[in-house]
């Protein structure tokens, strides 16, 4: 039975824990955070592909280091992050419900209203690591709409399953399903 999956994205190589979703589905575990190498091949080649816009977004955890990274390369000097709690400084909060396949239970994202006036009539890039169910996509897209802004692309770094088929993404790399075996399914 495989355990890991081997992928490559721009020019680093990761073997990526096989993770049970329910008796006869693995996903494969992708995670930049704390991979620095990984986190900056990654961006770097998302930003090979990204559509002109005024700001980008993403949502937290993972989403961050690739932004940050984003931006620094882009010499952007703001970009946004959905957060999955309200803190006491944001305030005028727009919220959209995420349902993840990766995290137990109903989630909320929430934009503080600040953000929101920098968005509102700007092109907005939408950037998440990997897209399967896309619904930290759809909330994303969501909050930009309800702060009056248009998106202009949205970006991840590897789609997943069913997500390799939609045409409202760009992405790096095909991320398979796995049978409980391990073997990769269409």
């Amino acid at each position: 039975m495989k355990t890991t999956y081997q992928i490559t994205l721009g020019g680093v190589k990761r073997e990526l824990t096989l993770c049970p979703l329910n008796e006869n589905l693995q996903i494969a575990g992708f995670v930049v955070l704390g991979d620095y190498e990984l986190t900056e091949a990654c961006a770097r080649e998302l930003v090979k592909i990204a559509p002109e816009h005024d700001y980008m977004l993403t949502a937290e955890c993972k989403g961050i280091p690739l932004i940050h990274e984003m931006a620094k390369m882009l010499g952007e000097k703001t970009h946004f992050v959905a957060r999955k709690k309200a803190k006491l400084y944001m305030k005028n909060i727009f919220s959209a419900a995420v349902k993840s396949i990766t995290t137990e239970g109903d989630q909320m994202l929430y934009l503080d209203g600040k953000d929101a006036e920098l968005i509102k009539g700007k092109r907005i890039l939408i950037i998440d690591d990997v897209i399967s169910t896309g619904e930290s996509i759809r909330a994303l897209e969501q909050l930009v709409l309800e702060a009056g802004g248009i998106v202009a692309g949205k970006l991840c770094v590897l789609a997943e399953g069913d997500a390799q088929g939609r045409s409202d993404i760009k992405y790096l790399a095909p991320l398979p399903l796995f049978d409980k075996e391990g073997n990769p399914i269409a």
